[in-house]
């Protein structure tokens, strides 16, 4: 019988095995450092049923990141509750921690937003029309472009957060979505160098970083539910 993983602000937990990567109590701790933090609701403007807009500052980057890992969560979601045939037990331990911890950052965003304002990005819907959840490749091509697409995110993105308290927890976050962007690479290419590809780091030994209206482009395929960020040129 198929098991269906359902997804709750309250039921996400970590494996404890060999991929614990991420310590639930540690994103616990920190969300209560940043709810002290609050944000007046002023930076966001009354968009009166339009489009709903990131925001502006440090908040329009808490909102960016908590799409993004929506629509990570929403991905691995589906994995998890229809693997793809002839999946190894190692394939299948390896998406439920990328579920797992994906889950658990979407969760973590939407708190510690909430603390500090009203105005919080809404569930978005998301949509896959050229992945197929049957097909291993398919999988795996979408995973590595999601996680890819994570890191160069955080790390874009990083250079514009003031609050220095944001910015330590989006430097925890972005190592673990380094983890598995490295991790969905070495089931592609086993063995390989391609775990750190000269696609991802750069002439430097560092990742890559993009602009948001960048990436926001990338990924925009995958969103359906409409949103801007005027402050970074998302029309």
């Amino acid at each position: 019988m198929k098991k269906t993983i359902s997804v709750s602000n309250q039921g996400a937990t970590l494996d404890t095995g060999r991929r614990n990567f991420l310590k639930l109590s540690g994103i616990g701790l920190a969300m209560a450092g940043l709810t002290l933090v609050g944000c007046n609701d002023d930076d966001f403007e009354d968009m009166n049923g339009k489009v709903f807009d990131l925001g502006s500052g440090d908040i329009g980057i808490l909102n960016y990141a908590y799409a993004l890992e929506q629509l990570e969560a929403d991905f691995y979601t589906k994995v998890v509750n229809n693997f793809y045939s002839g999946i190894s037990s190692v394939e299948k331990q390896v998406f439920t921690d990328l579920y797992n911890h994906e889950v658990i950052h979407r969760d973590f965003f939407k708190a510690a937003i909430s603390g500090a304002t009203s105005n919080v990005l809404p569930t978005l819907e998301f949509q896959y029309p050229n992945v197929n959840f049957n097909s291993r490749d398919s999988v795996l091509a979408t995973a590595k472009a999601l996680e890819d697409t994570g890191v160069a995110a955080y790390n874009g993105a990083g250079k514009y957060i003031t609050n220095a308290a944001y910015l330590v927890i989006a430097g925890k976050i972005v190592s673990v979505e380094a983890r598995h962007a490295s991790a969905i690479r070495d089931l592609i290419n086993p063995g390989t160098a391609a775990f750190s590809g000269d696609d991802v780091i750069d002439s430097n030994g560092l990742d890559l970083a993009k602009e948001p209206k960048d990436i926001v482009a990338a990924a925009g395929g995958f969103i359906k539910t409409p949103f801007t960020w005027i402050e970074r040129g998302i029309m």
